[in-house]
């Protein structure tokens, strides 16, 4: 009703009431349908680039930078100012386009060698601005196909202090002309075979250019135990009519002993927060992104080592990979822990629900989440319960199942009563017992879904980040981002915790810990992106939204469809990626890559106080979407 309305239905009252001695019957007022008022649609897109005419015209170049190394092919970009948006600017002969503000962002083809290069030039009128810039191309041996025999010594495979099992398979490999003949000689003494991959060869070779292909075999490792006849490599290729060799020495790799377990516990070298806080992450491969978060404290065979990084067995069937640092060997002799369930147990609590499963020794485990189902894997583990609940004794977990996968993996399902929502994997020494802490999906008001709930933001950066043409920093962009955002929320009643209160670096784990220990319901990374060397950043640029749990999927969708109904760019999409701010699953965590400051029309947008807290309300827009759905059962 409109304030006049209600002057009106006032006087209409208050003349009733006067005109006798007596109160007049009171008739009821028309009942009067006023439309419900629909919310204001947002701002979409972004704002203008700033003019700026007439400044001093100087080149900066924000990437690459001087002698920088690039990995591109054939294209690369570049990016900085002129200082002003009234001049044009060519970078090695080819027109760049400059925007309002003085920005550019330049696609161009790779310098050519010996020497590259790129050489900029800005002109406005008479005014002219230079600036030669030296870039470097990964440096690389070429391996002609005539003269001198040469081989890449430094691409011999395997590394030095390598462990395996004796008939572990290794692979042996040399960059080698292709035109050569090469062969191992394994410490038995027989001569094996070395070949490029199917389809390497050509039948014409450059002798000019680099004409190598990568050898390679696989041979058992008890091929390459022997320090005191180690392995060899030989190249053989005929120069001028005579045979022209080099011989490698196959760096000793250690065979594992075959009849004794060889065993290391877990180390975190993770000195923030509690033990709960503390995981040694598991990789596929070496150096690959991590899978597995096990606890410290868990026992395992160890079955290799490579580069840093040490393979130990989870189970008969799975093998993986965790950092040198994080395993310490144990005494020759030691025995690995049986590990053998009792029965399981459910302990409800008001925030959450325990299950408890007796294993004796920590187990190797791993969580994943799939609509209302948690599924916990445990390796090297015998299920034996004595009792296990079927339907649960609790409004959380209302059914168990289980499985003897193989002889030493249980497969776990509980089915809850609302969306997967939260965890911690525990280890409780007293009951020599695995739990796993369910959180239930708090209390949440149907007008104002956020009230009560505190939300972790988290302002990306520093460390790194990215940096735009004219030097907006991504961490000094999103830091007023994260201040509107704490105020919105607490503007809807909410309980922000923001992760950094400054523009000094945090860690990424004291991020994740903290957010912990605040018990947060929800976690918001704010980011802007970039792209590496050899993407063209005019067809790839967007907005997308990341994150690790598949429990946070639902949290990450709502958040992209706010940000794109604000932003209007590209739909990158809603990803799975390796984030280690997103990694703790005690909530549900997003990494927002609203846009890229690499592109000059987008950092001028970071730069607009109005346009940053339209970022601000698009997460704070998914945020009440993703909280009223799970309002609703996820439904």
């Amino acid at each position: 009703m409109s304030a006049r309305a209600a002057v009106t239905c006032a006087t209409v009252l208050s003349s009733a009431w006067i005109a006798g001695c007596t109160p007049a019957r009171r008739v009821p007022l028309p009942t009067v349908a006023v439309p419900p008022v629909a919310p204001e649609a947002p701002t979409v897109g972004l704002p203008p680039v700033p003019v700026v005419r007439a400044a001093p015209l100087a080149v900066q170049v924000r990437y690459p930078g001087v002698n920088q190394l690039l990995t591109s092919r054939d294209s690369n970009f570049v990016l900085g100012t002129v200082g002003t948006g009234d001049a044009t600017l060519t970078i090695n002969g080819v027109a760049v386009p400059v925007a309002p503000n003085g920005a550019f962002l330049g696609w161009l083809a790779n310098p050519p060698g010996p020497s590259p290069r790129y050489d900029l030039m800005a002109v406005r009128g008479a005014d002219t601005a230079r600036r030669s810039l030296p870039v470097r191309y990964p440096v690389r041996m070429a391996l002609p196909a005539t003269g001198r025999l040469r081989v890449d010594t430094g691409s011999l495979i395997p590394g030095r202090r390598w462990w395996a099992r004796p008939s572990d398979m290794q692979r042996v490999s040399v960059r080698a002309p292709r035109n050569a003949t090469v062969r191992l000689i394994g410490t038995d003494g027989v001569s094996r075979p070395m070949l490029p991959p199917p389809g390497g060869m050509v039948t014409v070779i450059d002798s000019v250019s680099d004409a190598s292909a990568v050898f390679a075999t696989d041979v058992a490792t008890a091929l390459l135990a022997d320090s005191t006849a180690p392995a060899r490599v030989v190249v053989v290729r005929a120069n001028d009519g005579a045979a022209d060799s080099v011989q490698l020495r196959v760096p000793f790799v250690r065979a594992l002993p075959t009849t004794t377990r060889l065993l290391g516990v877990l180390t975190s070298g993770n000195a923030v927060g509690s033990d709960s806080d503390k995981v040694v992450s598991a990789r596929t491969t070496v150096g690959g992104t991590y899978k597995w978060q096990l606890m410290p404290g868990t026992v395992l065979e160890v079955t290799g080592r490579q580069n840093g990084f040490t393979r130990v067995q989870l189970d008969d069937q799975l093998q993986v990979w965790v950092d040198s640092d994080e395993i310490t060997m144990l005494p020759e002799g030691t025995a690995l822990p049986r590990r053998v369930t009792g029965g399981f147990r459910v302990n409800p609590s008001a925030d959450y629900v325990d299950v408890v499963i007796g294993t004796g020794d920590r187990p190797a485990h791993h969580v994943e989440a799939n609509g209302r189902d948690l599924i916990l894997t445990l390796y090297g583990v015998q299920a034996n319960p004595e009792i296990s609940p079927i339907i649960g004794n609790d409004t959380l977990v209302r059914r168990m199942a289980w499985e003897q996968v193989t002889s030493d993996r249980v497969r776990l399902v509980f089915t809850l009563s609302q969306p997967a929502y939260g965890w911690l994997s525990l280890w409780d020494e007293v009951r020599r017992a695995f739990v796993l802490r369910v959180r239930r999906v708090p209390s949440i008001d149907a007008r104002l879904p956020l009230a009560g709930l505190t939300i972790a933001v988290d302002p990306g950066h520093p460390p790194a980040g990215a940096t735009g043409p004219t030097g907006l920093y991504e961490g000094d962009a999103v830091f007023p981002v994260g201040q509107l955002l704490v105020t919105l929320l607490e503007e809807r009643g909410a309980k922000p915790v923001i992760t950094r209160t400054s523009l000094a670096p945090v860690g990424l784990t004291e991020r994740g810990v903290q957010s912990r220990r605040d018990n947060a319901h929800a976690f918001v990374s704010i980011h802007l992106n970039a792209l590496p060397d050899g993407v063209n950043p005019f067809t790839a640029n967007g907005t997308s939204t990341l994150f690790y749990h598949n429990a946070s999927e639902p949290l990450a969708r709502d958040v992209q469809r706010a940000l794109q109904a604000r932003f209007g760019l590209r739909d990158l999409g809603v990803h799975y990626q390796n984030l280690a701010v997103a990694r703790p699953s005690w909530y549900p965590s997003v990494l927002a890559e609203g846009l890229f400051l690499m592109i000059p029309e987008q950092e001028a947008a970071m730069r607009d106080p109005a346009f940053q807290r339209r970022y601000a309300e698009a997460l704070v827009a998914g945020l009440e979407s993703y909280f009223r759905w799970l309002r609703d059962g996820g439904r």
